[in-house]
């Protein structure tokens, strides 16, 4: 089924698993050393629709996906400098959970590509957050910062 053929609820849900699977994808890359083409291929092959014992994952945007893991491999030290202003002084980048780094970069990858509304961006990565860190107030810190990143790289949008 080619996207064009997705109901907008349908493409909703494929981007919104596309985010959490960029998210993933970044951690890979970061803990593996992994490059953007091997890790993306890994997903694409793997992880999209896939059918496993413990569920079935969703089926992602592959162009989205790709687009996303790019944009944050091209632009990830513009990316990296939103996300420090963002945190307060005594947590600095590299002191974060290496899932909610992951998760900064591909929202921020999102923002500098300005195709979503920032306040989507924002929304659909405290999810994300919230599926990671279901019991923690990670959801809340997330919002806070991505908030910030959002009206530095996109103030005319607030």
């Amino acid at each position: 089924m080619t996207l064009s053929n997705l109901s907008n609820n349908q493409k909703r849900k494929r981007k919104s698993a596309t985010r959490l699977f960029a998210v993933q994808a970044l951690f890979q890359m970061e803990a593996s050393g992994q490059s953007v083409d091997r890790v993306a291929q890994e997903f694409e092959d793997h992880r999209f629709g896939a059918v496993y014992e413990e569920g079935e994952y969703e089926e992602g945007d592959r162009d989205f996906f790709r687009a996303l893991l790019n944009t944050v491999w091209d632009h990830q030290a513009r990316i990296d400098q939103l996300t420090d202003r963002a945190l307060v002084a005594k947590w600095p980048l590299g002191r974060i959970d290496p899932t909610l780094r992951a998760l900064f970069r591909a929202a921020g990858g999102e923002l500098v590509q300005k195709d979503t509304p920032p306040k989507v961006v924002i929304n659909e990565f405290v999810d994300v957050a919230r599926a990671f860190f279901p019991e923690g107030d990670e959801p809340k810190f997330t919002n806070a910062v991505l908030d910030h990143m959002a009206r530095e790289a996109q103030p005319e949008a607030f």
